[in-house]
């Protein structure tokens, strides 16, 4: 493996492979549990608790047209994502995708950014699960301490219901794959039958009255509230940190991503028009929008077991988050980016229990003392900045080796990845002004500790000390490594 002290280095794909085949981690994923693994990312804090949010401040009833958007934006990224997840099957997701093709402070920058989506974005469904328990309960007369389910920033001491589910969650995560994936299809498939539920139920009971005026803030609100809603699609890339652990991630990691996105799709806007129509849209900013909506509708049983189904559909969402944030804090480790204890194995549940714990507590923090429309903003920017560098790598990968073999292929090439690159920065540049400045807070720390830390102690780091600037800036230049036997097609 050749080193350099640029920081442009890319890490050869042999050595991706072959960390992989010796990382310790269990091979029990198929098809169906990548597909419900992104199912359970994808739907949960987004529909249940932003799309009320994001009606009443920004798109109205128009919302439905902000679900399209947003979810033409995160398709085209889904596409470039399943062809680097059949071509690169290795854990750490759109981080070990820019590692391999545009190099390390790129990887370091998505990485950094890939923790607003699941870390950050974690404690922000915490935080809308514990909404909806506050709501179940009082619905039957039962009151918790308002200091006891707020954040110091709403005028509380600590959100408790948000904290308890992390901790909880934390917990299962830790305990295994096995017992993780088991308990992820069960709590899919009841929010599925919630979701259902709540479309047959609310349709009978839609106003057309309540859809008028349609566009209250204009066809920028759109934009708008697809920019805030698009939280309600991350997760679908979740997919692919489990690449590592899937029987046949060749074939199955593309399954589980477009699948998981196209189902996911077409409930959310069936779920807005439903929603919208049941109520004025006025009355829709609050964190249970969907029980909410029901109750107010007359229809009260309904919305208590809506408020039930989301509780589980909203534990499903954090659970594979925790997952996958602590897959990609494995994945650093074992390059040196961060410290190698985060990528320790636990010898019995054979899970990266120190990643693990350090996310959950990451999570608990976040949930008892944050806001959630903080939260989730800055999840979105996160989230949509590393849609962009996974898309341009798509583009720079078939460019630079054409003979990788794909069993995915974008296509539409190069118009698809291109797209995909315009609607995320589109949507980035729509976000709250306020939200850039915390993203460039955010950034700053970020790039502090890679030149700090990760940049001397990164793997492909060599002995000594680091020259002056312009070789930390300069490209290395490429070495061809002739394949080992067997491994023609793979390197």
């Amino acid at each position: 493996m050749s080193k350099s002290w640029s920081i442009w280095r890319t890490k050869p794909l042999r050595a991706l492979f072959a960390e992989s085949e010796r990382s310790g981690l269990t091979k029990t994923l198929g098809p169906f549990d990548l597909v419900a693994l992104g199912i359970g990312a994808i739907i949960g804090t987004g529909i249940f608790v932003l799309t009320g949010v994001a009606a009443a401040q920004y798109a109205g009833p128009g919302l439905v047209f902000s679900f399209v958007l947003a979810g033409i934006a995160a398709g085209l990224a889904a596409l470039a994502y399943a062809e680097l997840a059949s071509t690169i099957p290795v854990a750490g997701s759109a981080y070990t995708y820019s590692y391999a093709v545009l190099g390390e402070f790129v990887a370091w920058i998505v990485g950094w950014n890939l923790m607003l989506e699941y870390m950050v974005a974690a404690g922000a469904v915490a935080i809308g699960w514990g909404a909806y328990v506050v709501e179940l309960l009082r619905s039957v007369g039962i009151l918790l301490p308002a200091a006891l389910v707020n954040s110091p920033v709403a005028g509380g001491i600590i959100n408790l219901p948000a904290v308890a589910i992390a901790l909880l969650i934390t917990v299962l995560v830790l305990r295994g794959l096995q017992q993780t994936k088991t308990v992820n299809k069960a709590i899919v498939l009841i929010k599925l039958a919630v979701i259902v539920l709540f479309i047959v139920l609310g349709v009978r009971f839609v106003d057309p009255a309540n859809w008028s005026p349609f566009l209250p803030f204009g066809p920028l609100g759109i934009v708008q509230g697809a920019a805030i809603i698009f939280f309600a699609y991350i997760g679908f890339d979740a997919v692919a940190t489990a690449a590592e652990e899937s029987k046949k991630p060749q074939r199955d990691l593309p399954i589980g991503i477009i699948g998981s996105l196209l189902v996911a799709t077409v409930l959310y806007i069936a779920v807005t028009v439903v929603l919208t129509g049941l109520v004025p849209y006025t009355q829709l900013n609050t964190a249970s929008p969907v029980a909410t909506a029901l109750l107010r509708a007359g229809i009260p049983v309904a919305g208590s077991i809506v408020a039930v189904g989301a509780l589980a559909g909203i534990s499903s969402v954090l659970l594979v988050m925790l997952y996958a944030q602590s897959r990609i804090f494995f994945a650093m480790s074992r390059d040196g980016l961060l410290p190698r204890v985060f990528s320790q194995v636990h010898p019995r549940f054979r899970t990266p229990h120190v990643s693990i714990l350090a996310v959950g507590m990451v999570v608990v923090l976040t949930a008892g003392f944050l806001p959630i429309h903080i939260v989730a903003q800055l999840a979105n920017i996160g989230t949509l900045t590393a849609f962009v560098i996974t898309s341009v790598g798509v583009l720079v990968l078939r460019r630079t080796r054409p003979d990788l073999p794909r069993t995915f292929k974008t296509p539409g090439m190069p118009w698809t990845p291109l797209l995909a690159i315009a609607f995320s920065a589109y949507l980035i540049l729509n976000l709250p002004p306020l939200t850039w400045a915390r993203f460039a807070v955010w950034m700053s720390l970020g790039i502090l500790i890679y030149f700090l830390y990760s940049y001397r102690r990164s793997k492909l780091a060599p002995e000594g000390k680091p020259p002056g600037w312009r070789s930390l800036v300069a490209t290395p230049a490429a070495k061809p490594v002739p394949p080992t036997p067997g491994q023609k097609d793979r390197t």
